[in-house]
């Protein structure tokens, strides 16, 4: 393949994944939340905590964390952001996005195709310890987003939206592994605990 050539398919792969920039999380659509963050927000959050807010753990690569962050979502240029009122099994979930990847791999060389695609399954296996704290930053991230949703829609109407299902222990909260992760979502449990608290008392 000619430099030319080869040039062209990485924009093509780029234009593909650019898609994200403007893909809004589908979640918080169903949520009703105006102007949704995008997709690529979300993963770049995501990539953010892992590069800066987390210290050094003993046996974890956080540069490879980082990396994960960055793929983990990014089939859904493709497919869509899938939610649960969807009724699509994990299964034909996690088919329709390798069956993605595996598209996006074609625009790229070789040996950052299998990059790509060893990143997607490594995230999607959760196996790796890696994997298993991208895992927990997916749900940190959801969970912070959802009470900074609360919070600007309460000043945005008046009302508090209603989103508790985002912090609900069996779905959400008792699945995180890492320490560092748990004590950031208990800061977020705390700061939403004391806005409730004042609204409360703002309104009596």
């Amino acid at each position: 393949m000619s430099d030319s050539s080869s040039a062209g398919q990485m924009i093509k792969f780029l234009c593909e994944v650019g898609k994200l920039k403007h893909s809004p999380r589908r979640g918080w659509v169903h949520q009703n939340i105006p102007q949704p963050e995008t997709i690529s927000g979300h993963m770049y959050r995501m990539a953010v905590v892992s590069l800066i807010c987390l210290q050094s753990i003993e046996e974890i690569n956080l540069d490879k964390v980082l990396k994960l962050s960055l793929v983990h979502d990014i089939a859904e240029c493709i497919v869509g952001d899938i939610i649960p009122s969807d009724n699509i099994s994990k299964e034909k979930k996690h088919e329709q996005e390798l069956a993605a990847i595996k598209s996006l791999c074609e625009l790229l060389p070789n040996g950052r195709a299998h990059v790509l695609e060893s990143l997607f399954n490594e995230y999607e296996d959760q196996e790796t310890p890696e994997a298993k704290l991208t895992k927990d930053l997916d749900r940190f991230d959801m969970v912070l987003q959802a009470f900074q949703y609360e919070k600007s829609e309460t000043e945005r109407n008046g009302k508090l939206a209603i989103l508790a299902d985002f912090f609900h222990e069996d779905r959400v909260l008792n699945h995180i592994q890492n320490p560092q992760i748990k004590a950031l979502i208990d800061e977020i449990l705390k700061q939403r605990k004391d806005f409730q608290a004042k609204r409360a008392s703002n309104s009596s």
